[in-house]
């Protein structure tokens, strides 16, 4: 499967060293906006995002003083499948130095301070609404067509800059094995888990999710199937948007050289992890515990694959 497949390239990317894991969220009163507009302001959350990180670490007052590689992974949904924009960051512990001569570690149970980050965060996104808005390259249909107008516009950034930017930092990560496990769980996930949906019925569906409001309990709730089906569709992305994104020293461009020297900086003796070589079949069985070359019937015979005969006109 493509997932494992990705996976599988990923282990030859990991560092022996911790990671951490960061959530940027946007506010809800960005959300209409959003909406209109997801392939531009979707992709300058990755841009902003991405500058943010990347300044505290130049910066020598957050003890690092180099530069970082991280992977970005977009979410767009709550648990209720309502639009709920968040990028999550898997980060490293660490810092490559300007002059790519050292290793730079990162201490403590947090990169930065969430506070810090949030204001960075909120300071150059708003900047890049701003400038967008006066460049005339946003769109206003809709709900946000009075947005077009000065006035409106100014209004949804007073209102912005009021509100308490969320960033999150998760626990760390106990090293790179754990990061795998996390990656497999978390990066291809869509909106909703078919083992979440627990009945189709009477034109409604009904399924489970976690109140983050009230203590993270399990619920459930029950929708008409058309609204079910809008919802779901909010999280459709524009046609070719990439949604997992790799940033620093994990950029494509760099990742190959980069990551041999970091392993050797950190420790020269640290074997790296390696690709599995499996067979789809393995996979199958490794992830799912179901043995595709085996007949499902009577579990005894074996699938043997065959080519399709080449003269049609033999097929009954």
């Amino acid at each position: 499967p493509a997932k494992e497949k990705w996976l599988n390239d990923r282990r030859a990317e990991l560092l022996p060293c911790g990671y951490y894991h960061l959530v940027f969220t946007l506010p809800h009163e960005s959300n209409a906006l959003v909406m209109g507009n997801p392939k531009l302001l979707l992709g300058r959350l990755f841009y902003t995002v991405a500058q943010v990180l990347q300044c505290f670490a130049k910066d020598p007052n957050w003890r690092l003083g180099g530069r970082l590689g991280f992977i970005a992974v977009l979410h767009t949904w709550s648990q209720t499948l309502m639009d709920h924009f968040h990028l999550h960051c898997l980060v490293p512990a660490g810092a490559l130095s300007m002059n790519q001569c050292r290793w730079i570690t990162a201490r403590g149970r947090y990169l930065f301070k969430n506070r810090s980050l949030a204001k960075a965060f909120k300071h150059r996104y708003i900047h890049q609404l701003i400038g967008l808005y006066q460049t005339g390259e946003l769109q206003f249909a809709g709900k946000t067509a009075p947005l077009a107008q000065a006035d409106n516009f100014g209004k949804l950034i007073r209102a912005l800059r009021k509100k308490d930017w969320i960033v999150y930092t998760k626990r760390p990560f106990a090293g790179p094995l754990q990061v795998l496990e996390y990656l497999g769980r978390y990066t291809h996930r869509v909106a909703i888990a078919t083992h979440r949906i627990l009945s189709v019925q009477d034109n409604t569906v009904t399924f489970a999710y976690r109140d983050r409001a009230d203590g993270n309990k399990a619920k459930t709730m029950t929708l008409a199937a058309t609204e079910f089906i809008r919802r779901f569709l909010l999280h459709v992305l524009p046609d070719g948007f990439v949604k997992i994104r790799y940033f620093g020293f994990l950029a494509h461009r760099n990742k190959t050289r980069c990551v041999d020297l970091i392993r050797k900086l950190i420790d020269p003796g640290a074997k790296p992890v390696q690709k599995r070589k499996e067979t789809l079949a393995q996979i199958m069985l490794r992830t799912t515990g179901i043995d595709i070359t085996r007949c499902p019937k009577c579990g005894r015979g074996t699938m043997v694959a065959r080519p399709l005969p080449t003269d049609t006109a033999t097929v009954a």
